[in-house]
Parts: structure tokens; C-alpha cells; sequence
């Protein structure tokens, strides 16, 4: 990370550049749990008995092993309580988890002139970055990025009806010697593990095994290198600040420091992931959570750090084609379970994201509770409404509903209403 210019922070006495300080409600306590119950399941039976692809056999497909069901079964329990899980025996070798990690350490060691030469911008956002932003506070954070798929074609703008596209290849470092090819290898193991997980992801929700496959044609998958440094203020700053990633899915190898906070979503507490050697952390994004309709759910993490050793990470962002058009699919909607959103461009909604990472912004970029839809409630609503607190109340598709008196017709938005 580039020398700052440190100064104090006014408030609590620590030296820290104020580009960093979380706002207070965002910083991390002193004591964090582990992440005890996050699901670890072992993905053995998935190796030992690879699902067909649908094409591979007549329809309806053979039934799955009982091991391989109850896999599925454990995947889709952990989707819809976590959003996030581990997984252990996934068929990845772990000398090239090892080769990544050394290549991602070697680079990031190299002079901070060096890394630059392949540092990405406005113009191409591949390669090198350390000013990177989430949710307008600058991350304690240094940053590799490459494509899964070279090039990679994305829109112009993240203007509604945008067809124009740019073409972004990566940007490979001379040093260290073996770094592209260790991450080129990398990719490709990355890529056949996230279509294994994509089946059982489909199957979980009774799907095809092959029902999200036709999105990621062209896809648009990504992986990162992460490197944290030491921090001198770790009670101020975050590696990441809070978010979710807008992707289908993201898996994360990381080493044995930690610092991955998950928010669990029975009481909104931060809790720490253990870190599991050879273990993936696997966890639901965005687009996953409008196909299912919100079945399963995108969950919120950050990336906490530490004032006495640098912590490395190695995420896996598992993209569809830019051209995607995201929406509930028809198979799980229906007159009880309507679909809950509008439809948006995968390529443009990417494009605005990756904008934001680059400056501070006035407002916060785009998420999925900007396409939720808006639902008319009708004097039919208002006949079964219920008195409660001088309110009134109905209860529509399991939320309820807050209801002015003197409206008889009204339109609430689906993800802003208040209990």
C-alpha cells in the first residue's frame, strides 16, 4: 500500500487518514465470535458421483445418489440460514491453492513503483489498485484483479438500453516469473468448481442441474487478489467495508489469519469465519438472489484487520454474460409467490458498480432493492386489514403491510416497508 500521509483522527486519538475511518455505527468491535455455525460440507460425494448434465441422459434424469441428495439438501438449508458455507474435499489440488498464494505474495511484495506499472483506472479496470472504495470509505486493502475469460466485453455505460461495449484484456506483471500462469491455472480450476456448485445450487431449489449453465456462456467471472496489511488503527478501519456482492456466486480461499465477518441473519450480529485449511467459503450473491426470488438471500460481510500481520485472499466471482437480463425465473413464481423483481441488464448494473469503486461518490451505488417491484394494494387488501397499535395492517405474501387510513388505494415499495 502506498506511504500515507497519516494525521490524527480528532475523536479517538489514533493515527489513521481519515479516508479510511468507518462511519462509528460501521466499525468493528474489539471481540467478534467465530462463526461456529456456518455449515462445512464436504463435497465428496459431489467428486465421487459427478451429476449429468441434463443433456446427457433422456428425461426425467436419473434419480441421485442418497449421498449426493443429501448434499443437495445440505446446500440448500445453508443458502437459505447463512447465505454463506464452507467446503472441504472440492477436488481443487492444494498445490495450486499454494501456487496462487505465493505468486499473490511475491507480487504484492514487489515495489510499490513496480505494481503500478499494471495498475488498472477508468480506462481498463483490470490489473493493480490500492485507493479502492466500498460504500464510499476507502478500503485497508491492496488489490489484483484478472478475468476468468480474456478478454472480457462489457457495456460502454450503465445507461438504460446501452449496446455499445468496450473490450478489456488483463494486464500481466513481468515479476514475479511464474504469476500469470500459476493464475491462469487458477481460473480454470475456479471455473469447474463453480459450475459444480451452480448444479447443486439448481437442484437445491428443484431446478435442473443445468438451469443457470446458458448465463455464464460468456461470462463475465473475475477473480481477485486481496493482500491487508497491517493496520495501525483496526478498531477504525475495515479491509472491506460492509456489502454484498452482486454476482451469482463467490468463492473465497483465504489463509490462516481470518478476518472474514459474515452479519448472520437471525439477529444481524457480525461473526468471524474460521478459517478451515483447503476450505472454500462459498456464499450467495445478488443475481442468485433475484433468480430464486428470494428464496435464498445475499447476505452482508466485511473484511475486518489487524494491527500485527497482513492477511491474504483469493476470491472467485462467478459472473454471468454482460448481455444477461436478471429476473425471478418463471419456475419459481406464481399467483401465491409473484415475481418480486423488475428486470436489469447484468452488464450495465456491473458497470455501475465498478464505477463506484474507483472514487468517492455522493450517493451509494446501485443494488437489487432498486429493481424490487411495487405492489397495488386494493380495497380487497384494505377489507382484511387488522387493527393493530391504531395502524392498520395487512399481510401480503408473508410481510405485513402498513396501510395509511385514509387511502383506499396506495402503492407501497415491496423492500421499504416498515414493520
Amino acid at each position: 500500500m502506498e506511504v500515507l500521509q497519516m494525521k490524527r483522527h480528532q475523536k479517538m486519538g489514533q493515527l489513521v487518514d481519515e479516508a479510511f475511518v468507518q462511519p462509528a455505527e460501521h466499525r468493528p468491535k474489539p471481540v467478534i465470535s467465530d462463526a461456529g455455525g456456518i455449515p462445512v460440507l464436504d463435497l465428496t460425494p459431489l467428486i465421487l458421483n459427478p451429476i449429468p448434465n441434463d443433456g446427457d441422459h433422456p428425461l426425467p434424469l436419473p434419480p441421485l445418489p442418497p449421498d449426493v441428495s443429501s448434499l443437495v439438501a445440505e446446500v440448500g438449508a445453508a443458502c437459505r440460514d447463512w447465505g454463506f458455507f464452507q467446503i472441504v474435499n472440492h477436488g481443487v489440488p492444494a498445490e495450486l491453492l499454494d501456487r496462487v498464494h505465493s505468486a499473490a505474495g511475491e507480487f504484492f511484495a514487489l515495489p510499490i513503483e513496480e505494481k503500478r506499472r499494471v495498475r488498472r483506472g477508468d480506462e481498463n479496470p483490470l490489473g493493480y489498485y490500492d485507493t479502492e472504495h466500498t460504500k464510499n470509505v476507502r478500503d485497508w486493502k491492496e488489490v489484483f484483479d484478472f478475468t476468468a475469460n480474456d478478454p472480457i466485453i462489457t457495456p460502454v455505460s450503465s445507461d438504460s438500453g446501452e449496446i455499445r461495449t468496450d473490450v478489456f484484456w488483463n494486464q500481466w506483471p513481468e515479476n514475479p516469473p511464474d504469476f500469470r500462469n500459476a493464475c491462469e491455472e487458477y481460473a480454470e480450476a475456479m471455473k469447474n468448481l463453480a459450475f459444480k456448485l451452480l448444479k447443486l445450487l439448481s437442484l437445491s431449489l428443484d431446478l435442473p442441474p443445468n438451469r443457470f449453465k446458458p448465463f455464464f456462456v460468456d461470462q463475465t467471472s473475475f477473480l481477485r487478489l486481496n493482500y491487508y496489511p497491517p493496520c495501525p488503527s483496526p478498531d477504525l478501519a475495515l479491509g472491506v467495508g460492509r456489502h454484498k456482492d452482486p454476482g451469482a456466486l463467490s468463492i473465497l480461499s483465504q489463509d490462516d489469519v481470518g478476518g472474514l465477518d459474515v452479519k448472520r441473519k437471525i439477529d444481524g450480529e457480525w461473526v468471524r469465519v474460521k478459517p478451515i485449511p483447503n476450505a472454500y467459503i462459498i456464499n450467495i450473491g445478488d443475481i442468485t438472489q433475484v433468480w430464486s426470488n428470494d428464496a435464498y438471500e445475499s447476505v452482508e460481510h466485511r473484511v475486518s484487520v489487524n494491527s500485527e500481520r497482513g492477511r491474504f485472499s483469493v476470491p472467485f466471482f462467478f459472473n454471468p454474460a454482460h448481455y444477461t437480463d436478471v429476473r425471478p425465473l418463471e419456475e419459481l413464481t406464481n399467483e401465491e409467490n409473484p415475481a418480486k423483481y423488475e428486470d436489469y441488464n447484468w452488464g450495465q448494473f456491473l458497470n455501475s458498480r465498478t464505477n463506484s469503486n474507483f472514487k468517492k461518490l455522493h450517493k451509494e451505488n446501485m443494488q437489487i432493492s432498486d429493481f424490487r417491484k411495487k405492489f397495488l394494494l386494493n380495497d380487497f387488501y384494505f377489507r382484511r386489514c387488522l387493527s393493530r397499535s391504531g395502524r392498520r395492517i395487512a399481510n401480503f405474501n408473508g410481510t405485513d403491510l402498513i396501510i395509511p387510513r385514509q387511502n383506499t388505494v396506495v402503492f407501497l415499495e415491496y423492500s421499504r416497508i416498515q414493520k
